[in-house]
């Protein structure tokens, strides 16, 4: 992966819950921050756009937009250009969401757009065929998230495991620089264990986060389990 970030990596997408608008979202991140430097892994967030250059002034972990779109900067009402993100101080972007699809054409200009400014991609694909797709446009990282788990609590991990093999499978015969993460539906410590076990270098989660009643208590038990998890296979691959 590029830049200085380490795997394995949380990736947490804050979307625009209303848990996280305005000051608020400052907590969620603070919370990130603190897990991610006690467990010493890599805590990546996603809070919303409008929120974005306040959370990077207040946090030291990587802050990532939700979204980015191909537009140079110009006449482009709305739009949200690599740029800007630039200037902003944030470390990279997700792109093609699935609540937040785009053209083919499109994501290949934004990977190289935010690369050229030292910007990393999270590129989100949807099943093996697309991240077979998504892999030979050279993102930094790829996040496989079957959109009818999304928000669901029903973990990819144990009810599409298919999805994770043959993703990590084809990317890594593709475009073996690619880190794969995984998402949709990862709300327990087990989810996380068993993602990292069939592959992952990443897992990807949102509401279970932000929802929690605890949040805190929520994040430390997926971290403890992704740290576990990794070094277990770790060792299993000596």
């Amino acid at each position: 992966m590029g830049g200085n970030f380490g795997i394995p990596v949380i990736f947490l997408n804050f979307k625009t819950y209303a848990e996280v608008l305005g000051r608020n979202c400052i907590k969620y991140a603070k919370i990130a921050e603190k897990i991610s430097k006690e467990y010493g892994i890599t805590i990546i967030i996603a809070p919303p756009t409008i929120e974005v250059k306040s959370v990077v002034q207040e946090v030291d972990i990587p802050v990532f937009t939700q979204h980015v779109d191909p537009h140079d900067p110009g006449s482009n009402t709305g739009a949200v250009v690599v740029e800007e993100l630039k200037d902003s101080g944030i470390s990279g972007s997700m792109i093609n969401h699935a609540e937040r699809r785009l053209l083919l054409s499109d994501i290949e200009l934004i990977i190289k757009k935010l690369r050229k400014h030292g910007l990393l991609s999270l590129l989100c694909v949807d099943n093996v065929r697309t991240a077979a797709a998504g892999s030979a446009l050279d993102p930094d990282m790829l996040g496989v998230e079957p959109p009818e788990l999304i928000g669901t609590g029903i973990s990819v991990s144990k009810a599409r495991p298919e999805v994770i093999l043959g993703s990590v499978k084809i990317v890594k015969e593709i475009n073996s620089r690619v880190k794969v993460f995984c998402g949709a539906g990862i709300s327990h410590e087990d989810d996380v264990a068993r993602a990292i076990e069939l592959g992952v270098e990443g897992v990807m989660f949102a509401s279970a986060y932000i929802k929690a009643k605890d949040p805190e208590k929520l994040l430390s038990k997926m971290t403890e389990a992704l740290v576990n998890s990794w070094t277990e296979r770790s060792m299993f691959k000596r």
